[in-house]
């Protein structure tokens, strides 16, 4: 076995190093303390915890704002841009966005079009007429991966050390930056959008909606801010129906559904693509749609007219299954800022919707078959009575509502002995503001339905239906229009209503004859709801609950900001414009129903091409309450303009399926104390001695699983197949856990476009 030895030398050399082992033979104690060094530099203090952000919890949460004075992107200069990021830490404050690796730059400016043809003023996006593409990257390695894979150059991305959330862009590559418009003019209106990438939330979750800074208007040789001369749409009338995204000032409205492109939120951004630049690369006839903003926007919101008239071929057959809710004619639907719409009349824009006509040959360009080679001879027609807004017949629906006027005087009721009694109605009959001539009779005004809607009230203020009476055939004397009928007399006492259901025709702001015009326009005439005591005339009659606003969370406000009218979308069906009319046929008392089955499109076609539809087995309805109705129609088990696709997903409906304000009043309040509903409702009848709960029922209209179904009865709810013969049911419990300010209240769970 091998021995290691120290020697007598060793040990001397290991002494004389300090060990004092060797000096005083005291083994392992420390030797004297050293003199104490010289203090280091104090080091920087670290930020205080929140005093930045490098995640957010939503879209709206980040903020990236510009200033004219930091932009550079017209002249001989070199690009340069600097904006400042900044996100609500925990305690809501916007503080300082560090970290951010990728942005893309979004420029156009407006120039005045020297030809012929197309709008007076033009949208030019900077890359675009540089060939670049439609947007530059801004990164910090100068480079970029564009869509398809490939690198591409980028501008320099740097955040400034000394101050958090500022970044600066700059070109380091040969020639300009590829959105500087090198001959343009920097006395016009330049507009520059940011989208912001690769930003989470504290748990690394990409954010779901895009995050674009509000669009810069500005005037870049002076740096003035400046307002468009071609936003004839503002992004407030897309949210009419598009639904609001919300969190974002009263200065930025943000749009929250729409699919293209997973949606860019608003006009102002759109226009930076779908601009005459593009659409010059873009536009191919056999493509069926220009993609020019003014154009493209027309034909998809004609969508589903133009399928009807057979005038859509190619990628635009894409558009066929859009129903635009309003009517079609009403520019002002849309068209809400400045009179553009009007003034600048011009063929691209025209064509979105008259897809047919051929200005080389004329061919439908109007009864002369006039061809026009350019736009220079539009308005010598186009003004006066040829303007658009008189062609389009703009605002006459709401002033033509109220030119045949039904006022009810009064109801009587006579006994006629064998158990019947004659219910005898007098109403005042104004036609254009006029009393008609003693002898008139209504049927030649009326183009559909033309009855009295009568029904009783019942002490909870449920409608009971079954009254009405024509008017058809009956002479108008003294302008007043006498109806009678007779019904069971056990019907004609308590409390009634009277209302009317009629479509009459109408041009030029007035009622007509319909024979009096090919193409007359159909509206429903003003017949506000009355109420009558049978019992006892001196008695204030019991009014329905629709007619009390408290009870009602609806408004009819809201349904016409998307629709225009109520009469508009049931145009073929009823002439009414007010709930209290729809009450009716549509309530709580009335079984039965047209759509039964709820079906789903199967993605496939028939041999005409029509859409083949499927049941959902399972999920069938048996009454027509307007509450279901309406959420049902909504969201797609109806059918038709908008469908359940074969994943279920409702396909059609503009507006988010969430943002129940889109229809309901601003902070209605779904749930009263009880826990029942707000109006009253606690029952919804499906047959002659039969009665469903209302809460899980409205809910049931979207949430159609069996899973929903086993949940609504789990907590209380009697569902339709399995119903209840009393008209007295129990609360449900659903309150418990969705009434408006809990966890899982509806306020929370359905909070549409983020509020």
């Amino acid at each position: 076995m091998k021995k290691n030895k120290i020697t007598l030398l060793a040990m001397a050399l290991f002494c004389a190093i300090g060990v004092s082992a060797c000096s005083d033979g005291e083994d392992g104690k420390d030797g004297a303390p050293g003199e104490p060094g010289v203090p280091g530099t104090p080091g920087t203090p670290g930020a205080p915890a929140g005093s930045t952000v490098d995640a957010v919890a939503t879209a709206a949460d980040f903020k990236l704002t510009l200033q004219p004075a930091d932009i550079v992107v017209v002249g001989a200069d070199d690009f340069s841009i600097k904006f400042t990021a900044t996100g609500k830490n925990a305690k809501g404050d916007d503080v300082p966005f560090t970290g951010l690796d990728k942005v893309a730059l979004y420029v156009t400016n407006q120039v005045a079009n020297t030809t012929d043809t197309g709008a007076p003023m033009l949208w030019s996006n900077n890359a675009l007429a540089n060939e670049f593409g439609s947007s530059m990257y801004c990164t910090p390695t100068g480079k970029a991966t564009a869509r398809g894979g490939a690198e591409v150059d980028a501008c320099t991305l740097v955040e400034d050390a000394e101050n958090p959330g500022t970044y600066m862009g700059t070109w380091e590559h040969d020639g300009n930056a590829p959105v500087v418009a090198a001959a343009g003019d920097p006395n016009s209106m330049f507009r520059v959008m940011v989208r912001t990438y690769n930003v989470t939330d504290a748990n690394g979750v990409g954010i779901s909606d895009k995050l674009l800074s509000t669009p810069l208007d500005f005037i870049p040789a002076t740096g003035e801010m400046a307002v468009s001369a071609k936003d004839s749409v503002s992004s407030a009338a897309c949210i009419q129906c598009h639904s609001e995204l919300m969190g974002y000032d009263d200065g930025d409205k943000r749009i929250a559904n729409i699919g293209a492109h997973h949606n860019y939120q608003k006009v102002e951004n759109c226009i930076a693509c779908h601009n005459p630049a593009y659409a010059a690369d873009q536009n191919d006839p056999e493509k069926g749609f220009n993609p020019n903003f003014n154009a493209m926007i027309h034909t998809i919101h004609a969508g589903g007219h133009l399928a009807e008239w057979g005038a859509l071929k190619g990628d635009a057959l894409e558009f066929a299954g859009v129903h635009f809710p309003a009517e079609l004619n009403e520019c002002k639907t849309c068209h809400d800022n400045g009179n553009q719409w009007k003034e600048n009349v011009y063929r691209e824009a025209c064509v979105g919707c008259h897809v047919t006509v051929n200005f080389e040959t004329g061919d439908g360009h109007s009864d002369f078959q006039l061809p026009q080679s350019d736009d220079s001879q539009c308005m010598n027609c186009h003004i006066g009575n040829l303007s658009p807004e008189i062609v389009h017949k703009v605002g006459n629906r709401a002033i033509e509502q109220e030119q045949l006027v039904l006022d009810f005087q009064g109801v009587t009721v006579t006994d006629n002995g064998d158990g019947t009694s004659a219910l005898t109605v007098k109403t005042k009959v104004t036609i254009n503001g006029a009393a008609p001539a003693d002898g008139t009779v209504l049927d030649p005004y009326i183009t559909m339905a033309g009855k009295l809607l009568i029904g009783n009230v019942d002490s909870k203020g449920a409608p009971i239906t079954g009254l009405g009476m024509s008017v058809k055939g009956v002479a108008i004397t003294g302008g007043i229009l006498t109806t009678t009928k007779s019904f069971d007399s056990a019907r004609l006492t308590g409390s009634i209503y009277v209302t009317a259901d009629m479509l009459v025709c109408a041009a030029s702001g007035e009622v007509i004859k319909c024979a009096d015009e090919d193409r007359p326009s159909k509206v429903a005439v003003s017949s506000p709801i009355k109420y009558f005591n049978l019992d006892d005339p001196a008695v204030a009659p019991m009014q329905a609950r629709m007619s009390d606003p408290a009870r009602v969370t609806v408004s009819e406000a809201k349904c016409n900001s998307c629709h225009g009218s109520l009469t508009y979308p049931k145009e073929g069906h009823h002439g009414v414009t007010e709930f209290t009319q729809c009450m009716d046929c549509h309530n709580d008392k009335n079984p039965g129903t047209y759509y039964p089955q709820a079906k789903y499109q199967t993605g496939e076609v028939d041999e005409s091409g029509a859409p083949i539809t499927a049941p959902i087995e399972g999920v069938t309805f048996a009454h027509k309450d307007l509450m279901t109705a309406a959420h049902r129609f909504h969201s797609g088990t109806y059918g038709g303009g908008i469908y359940l696709d074969k994943n279920l997903e409702t396909v059609g409906y503009p507006a988010l399926a969430t943002d129940c304000e889109a229809c309901h009043k601003d902070g209605a309040t779904f749930f009263a104390a009880d826990g029942g509903l707000t109006s009253g409702k606690r029952s919804v009848q499906v047959s002659a001695t039969e009665y469903i709960s209302p809460v899980a029922e409205t809910c049931r209209s979207c949430h159609i699983s069996a899973s929903a179904l086993a949940h609504f009865e789990s907590n209380g709810a009697t569902v339709n197949g399995k119903a209840d013969t009393s008209a007295d049911l129990p609360v449900e419990s659903c309150a418990t856990c969705h009434a408006e300010g809990k966890t899982y209240g509806v306020d929370k769970v359905h909070a549409g476009g983020g509020h």
